[in-house]
């Protein structure tokens, strides 16, 4: 039999997993009457009967020499004479087969994979300690809330406009809530790694991704118990308006690419100007200035992602008939409103209303920008309002600096026809 390329290629990936496995296997396999069952050959030798199963013997060989591999970690187990025998050992064989076998119709996923596996099991200790002695109660009942909203929900959601006017489609808007929730975990682990120590910048970066015109109102408030901290405030304030930027990239990437991709450079140039703003007022903070950081009760809270998708049905709603019934300048001052309380939701709601092609792409785009304005002097009145007018005037320039570089550059890239 000669074989291909392809299938040398599938048979390295193989070996290369097997050896990857087997060599972090190896070290833990111990040595004498109690040593593992299992070692670096044994790991190779299986990733080979997967690929080559796969190779030449197609679906019915990999079944039989499946079952023959778990039989093997089987009796392993029944044969192990330590006194707390666990099953990492015997589960890892069995992935490694079925990686052998899967480098054959898929080698770069099956090379992923078993990179994946590897690191996991090397990273034995730290995973205990995290789970046990880091992770709260609380954090790994949110973590578990937040892979059931995304790996259990979200498929059953329908995936098509359920109202008459075809408008709202189930799918989209509970796929941005989990988006919702992924951020603001992201914000909430930030916070949790990096502790304390890298003070108010941090925290405001993290605290964007949750909700930037909350952020500005809490440093506001901050700088003003504090005086002596409001160069760190106004750095944190800054740094939330970052990651609005990112956010709503992302928010447009999962809602709609080709919106995004029209507007890509007009973020990042509007990004860029704010981050270089954020970072200057970092730098004039002092490190004796840093405060103690303490982290919120939640990595995320479950009603306020809902309330962020329950605004952007409605946006939506009302958007659509504003369309309808008076045109799309009235649809367009809809979702520059909505920028006001929320401009990502605004934004999601625009990019999917040019989705269901009730706005054209120019027009959404011009409604994203004015609903960012919009955010925009939100966060300026809640800094005025809460750290009064010499901190809002403080943030103002990097602020609209970044609305007047963004706005131009979409201008200028995406004429109107």
């Amino acid at each position: 039999m000669r074989l291909q390329l392809s299938q040398w290629i599938a048979i390295a990936v193989a070996a290369g997993v097997g050896l990857l496995v087997g060599m972090e296997r190896e070290r833990r396999k111990g040595s004498g009457p109690l040593r593992g069952a299992a070692g670096l050959r044994t790991f190779l030798i299986v990733a080979l009967v997967g690929v080559l199963s796969a190779i030449t013997g197609g679906p019915v060989m990999t079944a039989v020499m499946a079952l023959a591999v778990a039989a093997l970690a089987v009796s392993a187990y029944r044969r192990d004479r330590s006194g707390d025998p666990g099953m990492t050992t015997e589960v890892a064989l069995l992935a490694t087969f079925l990686l052998g076998v899967l480098s054959d119709s898929a080698p770069a996923l099956a090379a992923g994979i078993g990179a994946m596996l590897a690191i996991a099991l090397a990273a034995r200790e730290w995973l205990h300690h995290f789970v046990r002695r880091q992770l709260s109660a609380q954090e790994i009942h949110d973590g578990l809330l937040l892979a059931a909203c995304a790996l259990v929900v979200l498929p059953l959601v329908p995936d098509r406009t359920i109202d008459p006017y075809d408008a709202f489609n189930p799918r989209t808007v509970w796929r941005f809530t989990v988006l919702v929730m992924s951020i603001n975990a992201l914000g909430y682990l930030a916070q949790r790694i990096f502790g304390a120590a890298q003070g108010l910048p941090l925290a405001g970066l993290a605290a964007g991704f949750i909700s930037s015109s909350a952020a500005h109102a809490a440093m506001g408030a901050r700088a003003s118990a504090q005086p002596a901290l409001r160069a760190s405030a106004l750095a944190g304030a800054a740094w939330s308006s970052v990651a609005t930027f990112v956010q709503l990239m992302l928010v447009l990437a999962v809602v709609n690419r080709a919106l995004l991709h029209s507007m890509l450079a007009s973020l990042l140039v509007g990004m860029l100007v704010c981050a270089l703003f954020a970072a200057w007022l970092t730098a004039r903070g002092k490190a004796a200035e840093i405060p103690s950081v303490g982290l919120p009760a939640r990595a995320f809270r479950l009603h306020q992602a809902l309330l962020v998708g329950a605004t952007i049905a409605l946006v939506l709603l009302a958007t659509t008939l504003a369309t309808r019934w008076f045109g799309t300048r009235y649809a367009v001052a809809a979702v520059m409103f909505g920028g006001f309380a929320d401009v990502h939701s605004a934004s999601a709601s625009a990019a999917m209303l040019c989705n269901g092609k009730v706005l054209a792409p120019h027009t959404a785009a011009l409604a994203i920008a004015l609903a960012i304005s919009a955010n925009t002097a939100t966060k300026l009145v809640l800094a005025w309002r809460s750290g009064g007018a010499s901190f809002a005037l403080s943030l103002a320039p990097g602020l609209l600096l970044s609305i007047a570089a963004a706005v131009p550059t979409w201008l200028l890239l995406n004429p109107p026809a």
